[in-house]
């Protein structure tokens, strides 16, 4: 819901950070690789309840987000680049909710199975219409610099990391939370396939 603001606010801070690693030599696709391994690091630490280290390489793995894009737009924005950025995203954000199961089964279970079923109804809503976009030639005004369609909703990115941030701050509350949050994915992936079944609908 926020991502196109943030993205604005955060990109020439972000750019002055990638000029300095083009010149360094870093790529974007290295900044990526290295920023999931760092976010990987998340899952071991959240299942021994290490849950502020745990949020450190969550920040990190974030940032490392934001910057193999900045990185690319001032170098070579790659098909093959943007696949590996959006699927180890979508493996990062499972291996969080993975984590606090682990943390306490017997409390966490049922809310993290659910917010991951969750996760596969934004994801795929996402990423069936991502697919069909190119097909039909659909423009993305709001990402522009994207190598996939974005479409909105009230859970984006931003949304997600603030959730993880909370589990991460108050994990004996993350059953409410999680609820909470998969009420919010539920309804972005319902207007998702709406919108987009609409669209294609009448591209047919």
């Amino acid at each position: 819901m926020f991502d196109p603001r943030l993205n604005s606010i955060l990109r020439p801070v972000l750019k002055q950070v990638a000029q300095l690693l083009v010149k360094a030599g870093v790529s974007a696709n290295q900044i990526t690789v290295v920023g999931f391994l760092i976010g990987m690091l998340a899952l071991p630490l959240l299942a021994f309840e290490a849950y502020l280290w745990a949020l450190a390489m969550i920040a990190i793995n974030r940032i490392a987000d934001g910057l193999d894009g900045a990185v690319a737009r001032l170098t070579h924005t790659t098909d093959a680049g943007g696949y590996l950025d959006i699927t180890f995203d979508f493996i990062f954000y499972s291996s969080v909710v993975f984590g606090f199961l682990l943390a306490n089964p017997e409390q966490n279970a049922i809310a993290a199975g659910l917010l991951l079923v969750t996760f596969m109804g934004t994801g795929s809503t996402f990423l069936a219409f991502s697919t069909l976009a190119v097909k039909h030639g659909i423009d993305n005004p709001e990402y522009p610099n994207k190598s996939l369609h974005y479409m909105g909703g009230i859970t984006e990115g931003f949304e997600t990391i603030l959730a993880f941030v909370l589990f991460c701050l108050w994990p004996q509350y993350f059953v409410a939370l999680a609820l909470v949050f998969s009420a919010l994915c539920w309804i972005t992936a319902c207007s998702r396939l709406w919108a987009g079944y609409q669209t294609l609908k009448h591209r047919a």
